[in-house]
């Protein structure tokens, strides 16, 4: 059994796993990133605010200055200041001078703001001679991030919900839709379509899914074969039954006439063991049929099983000759010696019964390097070339129209096909070039191991 499916969904759950926590990953640090920035109106209002605190401090006002920060402080609700800067090495004096230009005492607006620090950061703005700075705490309608709790919710929840959900949905789809098939041909079988195929709906699918599919369109086959085989077989039996019924009824009148009348008696005995026969022949039918079972139990010798039944024959048909060709002896291991006796008993049976008085049965053993060849020929009139395959099916009949004589071969062919099925063994029709049927049996001398 391949495992196409469960490889399919690993690839489909491990690769999805590990892109939906990237994307996941990805898409809340570039958010985060975005929302840490200044935005650009109010990265202009803090150079703006430098500039002017820069102009009022190199025009050398400082009561202006400080009025000017006070105001901005009041109005802003924070803390601003205007400071210099003096660095004094006390040891190992930088030889970069760059350190000195591009020191700072707060961050610059255009770096990004950490939206998980409680406190506002202290922004700067340089002036013009590099050691003197604008200080203002960031005021607090200035801080990125005010949605970032929202945002992050979103990110982390509902997102990673909604993707989830999708691949959900994706995964119960692609395995419902099949069942949903399956369910659908179960329904129109159950409604009396046994030509119902599942797999046919679900494309070039080749997983686990699909095979079901394959199982259930071969279960619902061999039903339908047997509920169409077994109501066949009722109305053919039913039919079959009408004769000897008639003349069963016909007897019991002429016995109510004349209760000394022998002959009714014996027609009444072999009507009675005609329908016996009749009703053993198709509930053997009927199980072989149903339960197709492997009767390879025993070993016997092919011609010793034939010898006996060929001398019963003669028996039974005193007018007519049996030709037999055999070896010696013919081993054959592991099969059934009543099923295949039966079997060979009514091939041999309808040979005689078709073949005229007078004439002769072949019967022939032919080994093979695997297996054995009974050849059964005889006489008769023989059959239509395309309804060979058809006289093994139960009660067939031979249509006067098509040919010139109407042969009815009953159980007995369709009964061996099936015995001779269960032992491993296989049997054909054909006609023969000098007139007359020839049935073939293939019977394999060594089963193959079941295990």
């Amino acid at each position: 059994m391949n495992r196409r499916l469960f490889w399919k969904l690993c690839l489909i759950i491990v690769t999805g796993t590990v892109a939906f926590f990237y994307a996941i990953y990805m898409l809340t640090s570039r958010t985060e990133e975005g929302m840490s920035y200044l935005a650009e109106n109010d990265q202009e209002q803090l150079i703006a605010w430098g500039r002017e605190a820069e102009a009022l401090y190199f025009a050398g006002d400082q009561e202006a200055l400080i009025a000017w920060l006070d105001t901005l402080m009041e109005r802003e609700n924070t803390w601003a200041a205007v400071v210099e800067s003096k660095l004094h090495s006390i040891a190992n004096h930088p030889d970069d001078q760059r350190y000195y230009k591009s020191f700072r005492l707060g961050r610059s607006v255009r770096w990004k703001i950490h939206l998980y620090f409680k406190t506002n950061p202290v922004m700067e703005v340089t002036f013009k001679n590099r050691s003197t700075h604008f200080l203002i705490r960031l005021p607090q309608r200035m801080r990125p991030g005010v949605y970032w709790g929202q945002a992050r919710i979103i990110l982390q929840i509902v997102v990673p919900m909604l993707l989830l959900a999708i691949v959900a949905i994706i995964l119960y789809r692609h395995i419902m839709g099949p069942l949903r098939q399956l369910q659908l041909a179960t329904r129109s079988f159950s409604q009396g379509q046994f030509d119902v195929q599942v797999s046919q709906r679900l494309g070039n699918r080749k997983d686990e899914l699909a095979e079901l599919a394959n199982t259930f369109d071969q279960m619902a086959s061999r039903i339908g074969e047997m509920i169409i085989s077994q109501r066949q077989l009722i109305a053919d039996m039913s039919h079959e039954l009408r004769t000897p019924l008639a003349r069963l009824d016909v007897a019991v009148e002429m016995l109510r006439c004349d209760p000394a009348n022998e002959s009714c008696i014996d027609r009444v005995e072999h009507e009675s063991q005609q329908i016996r026969k009749l009703m053993e022949d198709t509930l053997t039918l009927a199980w072989l049929d149903n339960e197709r079972p492997s009767l390879n139990q025993e070993d016997l010798d092919l011609v010793d099983l034939l010898d006996v039944v060929i001398r019963d024959a003669r028996f039974e048909f005193p007018d007519r000759e049996i030709a037999a060709n055999f070896p010696e002896y013919a081993p054959l291991e592991k099969s059934n010696n009543r099923s295949l006796g039966q079997a060979l008993e009514n091939i041999i049976r309808n040979a005689m019964r078709f073949t005229p008085p007078g004439r002769c049965v072949n019967v022939s053993i032919q080994q093979h390097s695997r297996e054995y060849q009974i050849n059964v020929a005889d006489e008769g009139p023989g059959v239509a070339e395309d309804l060979l395959d058809k006289i093994f099916r139960p009660f067939f009949r031979e249509d006067r129209a098509r040919s010139s004589s109407h042969n009815s071969f009953g159980l007995g062919l369709a009964l061996a096909k099936r015995q001779i099925e269960a032992v491993g063994g296989q049997v054909l029709a054909r006609n023969r070039d000098v007139g007359g049927l020839q049935v073939e049996i293939y019977l394999p001398i060594q089963q193959a191991s079941s295990e």
